[in-house]
């Protein structure tokens, strides 16, 4: 996501939205708040569904990551992600598109992966996605609304459970690296996942 104060255009041809600068350099900064999701509300609103895989490359204590995305056998990415703020509601993230052959080589050397299904939802107050993990971190569904800015007020679906924006257990390179079914039972327990 590239923020410049003066010109914003969205480019929708990525997985996801960027907020471009032109003609400026810029720094690549996403704005996102992340809910567990505690009922099926969302469904109605889900586009097709899309299947991605996300390798971790590289990953530090202080959240810097390295991943390459692939959704299906079409499209692929490499990213660079660090947090931006203390509480994680703001990343630098730099992605660039790269060879989808790449992109699987790259993901056989991965040490640490996560698969899922997004979905983008038709919601108003941002660009809202859920992911469907699958293997060790099924049946988890989590909630993303990317936001222009952080000041930006979300009105919350019902559908939406604990915010869990900022902490580090969810982030998916830690799911990558810890999935949800290797946590003990109490903490799976505390979030309805026993």
């Amino acid at each position: 996501r590239f923020f410049c104060p003066r010109f914003l255009a969205r480019d929708k041809s990525a997985s996801h939205s960027f907020v471009r600068c032109h003609g400026e350099p810029s720094m690549a900064i996403e704005i996102e708040r992340r809910f567990l999701v505690t009922a099926e509300g969302w469904r109605s609103l889900a586009g097709a569904p899309q299947s991605l895989r996300q390798g971790y490359l590289a990953a530090s204590a202080d959240g810097v990551t390295v991943r390459v995305r692939l959704r299906g056998a079409e499209a692929a990415w490499l990213t660079l992600k660090a947090a931006a703020d203390a509480v994680g509601l703001v990343r630098h993230e730099f992605e660039y598109a790269i060879p989808v052959a790449d992109a699987e080589l790259l993901w056989t050397l991965a040490p640490h992966r996560v698969e899922k299904t997004r979905y983008q939802l038709s919601l108003a107050g941002g660009d809202w996605v859920v992911d469907q993990f699958a293997g060790r971190n099924g049946p988890l569904l989590l909630a993303e609304v990317e936001l222009p800015s952080a000041q930006v007020p979300v009105e919350i679906p019902p559908w939406c459970g604990p915010e869990i924006t900022g902490d580090g257990r969810w982030a998916n390179a830690a799911l990558a690296k810890r999935p949800l079914q290797d946590w003990s039972e109490a903490e799976r327990q505390a979030f309805g996942y026993a």
